[in-house]
C-alpha cells in the first residue's frame, strides 16, 4: 500500500475511529495542514478542537475505508461512517494533498447522508473496489472531465453523455436515481435542469476509479444554492459503467480558507 494512502487512513482509524486526535493528527500532517472541511480550522489545533468534542459526544464510531486511490501527490478516500450504533450515518468523501514525506498538507471533504438502498437497491458505498487498468489513469480521468464538461456543465449538452458512459451498463449509487444511462439522461436533459457544474476542482484517479471535487449551483427556482459535489466513477473499456456522489452545501461563512 502506498505511504500517502496509509497515512490517510490512519489519520482517519487512529485520529476519529480510535479518538486519538491529537497523536494522529501530529503523527500524519507535515509542516502545514490547510483545510477545507466545514467547521474546521487550519493546523494542528484545528483539527483537535473540532474532533476532541465530536469524539465525547459519539462514544460508538464504526468507520469503513471502502475505497482508496493515490495520484501522484493527492489520495481519495471513500468512507463509511456509523455513529452510536447507527444512530446517524454518513458517507465521507476525502482527498488529500501530501509532501515530499508523504505527509497531509492539505485537506478537502463532502459529507453526506448515507442512503441504505436506491431505485435499484444499491447503497451509497457498496458496489466495485478492486482497482485495475493501472496503466489507463490519465485516459480515464480525461474521459470523466470530458463527461462532466460536456454533458453536465452549463453549455454543455446532455445528449452526449452516451459518448462517455455505458448504455449497456450504468450502476448507479445516487439515492434517487436507478441504474442505466436512460434515467440520469433524462434529469440532465430537463429544459433548466436544476443542478448545474460550474468547476472541476480536482481529480484524482487510480486506473479504472476517477473522483473529482467540483463546484456546482442547485437553483430550483426555489432555492438557490452553491454546493459541493464529489462524484466517484468507475470505467471499464472506455466507457463508465459505475456512479458514485456526495454533496454538500457552500458554507456562507468560514473559518479557514474555504470549501475549495
Amino acid at each position: 500500500m502506498s505511504q500517502k494512502l496509509e497515512n490517510a487512513k490512519r489519520l482517519y482509524l487512529e485520529g476519529i475511529r480510535d479518538g486519538k486526535a491529537r497523536e494522529a493528527v501530529t503523527k500524519y500532517t507535515g509542516n502545514r495542514y490547510t483545510q477545507h472541511s466545514t467547521g474546521v480550522r487550519d493546523g494542528v489545533e484545528g483539527f483537535v478542537e473540532f474532533f476532541e468534542p465530536f469524539i465525547a459526544r459519539n462514544p460508538k464510531r464504526d468507520i469503513q475505508i471502502v475505497r482508496g486511490l493515490v495520484d501522484k501527490q493527492y489520495v481519495f478516500i471513500h468512507a463509511f461512517q456509523s455513529l452510536n450504533d447507527g444512530e446517524a450515518k454518513w458517507v465521507t468523501t476525502d482527498f488529500f494533498d501530501t509532501d515530499q514525506n508523504d505527509k497531509i498538507i492539505e485537506h478537502w471533504d463532502v459529507i453526506g447522508e448515507y442512503s441504505e438502498s436506491n431505485p435499484s437497491g444499491r447503497s451509497s458505498v457498496d458496489g466495485a473496489t478492486e482497482l485495475t487498468d493501472l496503466d489507463k489513469t490519465e485516459e480515464n480521468k480525461e474521459l470523466v472531465r470530458n463527461l462532466i464538461k460536456d454533458g453536465l456543465m452549463k453549455g454543455g449538452n446532455p445528449a452526449n453523455l452516451s459518448n462517455y458512459i455505458s448504455e449497456e451498463k450504468y450502476l448507479q449509487h445516487n439515492k434517487e436515481v436507478g441504474d442505466g444511462l436512460a434515467h440520469f439522461q433524462k434529469l440532465a436533459s430537463l429544459p433548466n435542469p436544476p443542478l448545474t457544474y460550474q468547476e472541476i476542482v480536482l481529480c484524482v484517479g487510480q486506473g479504472n476509479f476517477v473522483a473529482t471535487l467540483s463546484k456546482a449551483n442547485w437553483n430550483d427556482g426555489k432555492l438557490n444554492q452553491d454546493y459541493a459535489q464529489v462524484d466517484v466513477f468507475r470505467v471499464e473499456n472506455g466507457k463508465v459503467v459505475e456512479h458514485w456522489d456526495n454533496v454538500e452545501p457552500v458554507p456562507e461563512e468560514n473559518v479557514n480558507s474555504g470549501k475549495f
